[in-house]
């Protein structure tokens, strides 16, 4: 029998997850680490998501039930029956590696005053086949207080954190759609001490399903209000509408399908050199939009040696931190 109170709650919000959470789920059973709860919250899935998460026998996984409203206001269900002062967040298609929990959990109660550990990731595709890896742009605590808002300093499904924190900061902002983890970020780190572990502990699946898209195919709009919630690190109802319904009209699956092509031959580029799977990732975003035409250009610059991609990279990436 497991203590009525874990030492850590793995949160896993899971919404049309079927496809992936099996193997979230056994990869988050087979840690190192043996003390926790695996508390999925099931928001409001359609296919047969919660049929594949009472298929597993374990009295450590605690599978509880909304409305479909949103990761955001999953996880703050989640957190309001969380059992343990620690969580360990968790998204239903990523993988853990065998030592995150132990790891991260050893490394925060070693050194309590740190709030929030994060870690590198390696990032997967639909199928699982390996694009590259990524280290966020602060490790040190330093270097994350450093940070500009518009920079996310964590990999959400990869961090680690105290609940009382959390949930005394109001939780998560349910008006900030897509992007309430950065919006929790922005307002809590001021006066917490935090860091990212450099050694990648979480595989992060990459899939046209996911509720977030890469960043340059959102609207204007929407980025104009996410840019300045960000910045006054307040966000408002109206604000809140308007962010969900342009995510509702404008990001069809058939524009999350193009988008997560596009993110894929990105990442062959700029991440890890590889420009033929490039190409073949770019040509399949051209021919489910045809009209967009950074893809093309994208598709062009696959035929640039690496150096000069990664120089026109770093140019592009100073301006838009002007």
């Amino acid at each position: 029998m497991y203590p009525a109170a874990p030492k850590l709650t793995v949160l896993m919000p899971a919404y049309n997850a079927g496809k992936f959470i099996a193997e979230a789920i056994r990869s988050v059973l087979e840690q190192s680490f043996k003390d926790f709860e695996l508390l999925i919250v099931n928001d409001g899935s359609i296919d047969d998501t919660v049929k594949i998460a009472e298929s597993f026998n374990d009295p450590r996984i605690v599978l509880i039930n909304q409305e479909n409203k949103g990761v955001a206001a999953a996880l703050n269900f989640g957190l309001s029956h969380a059992r343990a002062d620690y969580i360990a967040r968790f998204d239903a298609d990523d993988i853990c590696h065998p030592e995150r929990l132990k790891i991260q959990y050893e490394f925060i109660t070693t050194y309590p005053e740190y709030s929030i550990v994060g870690s590198a990731a390696e990032y997967v595709d639909a199928d699982g086949h390996y694009i590259f890896t990524h280290h966020p742009a602060g490790h040190l605590n330093e270097e994350i207080q450093q940070l500009k808002y518009s920079v996310c300093p964590f990999i959400h499904s990869s961090v680690i954190y105290k609940k009382d924190l959390v949930v005394s900061n109001g939780g998560y902002n349910e008006h900030a759609h897509t992007y309430e983890d950065h919006f929790l970020w922005v307002n809590i780190l001021k006066d917490q001490k935090a860091c990212n572990l450099s050694q990648p502990l979480i595989k992060v699946r990459l899939n046209p399903g996911s509720v977030t898209i890469d960043e340059k195919w959102h609207s204007r709009k929407f980025r104009s209000i996410k840019d300045s919630t960000l910045k006054n690190r307040s966000i408002t109802e109206a604000e809140g509408n308007e962010l969900y319904h342009i995510s509702e009209k404008q990001y069809s699956r058939r524009k999350k399908e193009g988008a997560y092509y596009a993110l894929c031959g990105k990442k062959f580029l700029l991440n890890n050199y590889q420009p033929k799977k490039a190409r073949v990732n770019v040509a399949r975003a051209i021919s489910l939009h045809p009209f967009r035409l950074d893809n093309y250009l994208l598709y062009t610059v696959s035929y640039l040696p690496e150096s000069f991609i990664n120089w026109l990279h770093h140019i592009n990436f100073k301006i838009e931190q002007l």
